[in-house]
């Protein structure tokens, strides 16, 4: 009998003590200020919202509409609040400096990642008394339609290159592919390791598949589409917030394809 894994039951779970989402706030504050202060006014934007938007998708549709969060030891809308925000605004922060090719992006990145693996090891050592929260979700309801966005994006891209003679046009699709897939791996590695995602799991099988299929698919759905906003915002708006002559999408694409990814 033949399994498909990535059309299996992932079940994703976490399990922390309180003392991770508190240290995990002070970082964020950490993170947003220091955006600030480099003037990353654009980036800590798109990170705001995409803390927002994984609210609304976590809280009113896993949540209120197919009904596959549940919880222990915690209050839901409060712990979700605090993930959505934590996880929308590391990932989006991340997708966008490398969507920018910010000359700066591995370094942004390295303090994230860095982040991601110190907490639960901090937390679980100052905080081990403290009662656990598990809170947990399951996928089959709703991957098939992930699936679908996944596809209609980078089919959607492919077809724009292939109708594209300048190589200068054309979206970046390998570059989309390494994002996407690498910011949900660091992340769901990162929890992997910390022993925060899939504690209670006895099969090691179990935790492997819900890493390869998360991040196959999670963040990777929103590579393209993400790019295109990127693409039409900075075509006419700075980093710093400052108006710039406005270009067309196709012309934003061709300065963006010029800078290098290693700089």
């Amino acid at each position: 009998m033949r399994i498909n894994l990535l059309a299996a039951e992932i079940i994703a779970q976490r399990v922390f003590n309180p003392l991770y989402i508190y240290l995990d706030i002070v970082f964020l504050v950490a993170l947003c200020a220091l955006l600030i202060v480099k003037k990353k006014y654009l980036t800590l934007i798109f990170g705001l919202s995409g803390g927002i938007l994984y609210m609304i998708v976590d809280y009113g549709i896993f949540h209120l509409a197919l009904h596959t969060r549940s919880i222990e030891g915690g209050n839901l809308f409060a712990v979700l609040l605090w993930m959505s925000m934590s996880y929308g605004i590391t990932n989006f922060v991340w997708i966008w400096l490398w969507f920018s090719r910010d000359k700066h992006k591995f370094e942004w990145t390295l303090l994230i990642l860095v982040w991601w693996i110190a907490a639960p090891m901090i937390a679980n050592t100052f905080g081990g008394n403290l009662p656990l929260i598990k809170i947990q979700r399951t996928t089959g309801a709703y991957h098939g339609y992930m699936a679908l966005i996944l596809f209609a994006g980078y089919a959607s891209a492919i077809i724009y290159n292939l109708l594209q003679k300048d190589r200068l046009m054309r979206m970046p699709l390998l570059w989309l592919l390494i994002t996407g897939i690498a910011v949900q791996f660091g992340w769901e590695f990162s929890l992997l390791i910390g022993g925060i995602r899939s504690a209670e799991f006895a099969s090691f099988a179990d935790k492997i598949m819900t890493l390869i299929v998360n991040s196959l698919l999670e963040t990777n759905l929103g590579a393209v589409p993400i790019y295109c906003i990127y693409v039409i915002t900075t075509a006419f708006l700075c980093e710093d917030l400052k108006k710039r002559q406005k270009v067309s999408f196709t012309d934003r694409l061709c300065e963006l394809n010029q800078i290098k990814i290693i700089n």
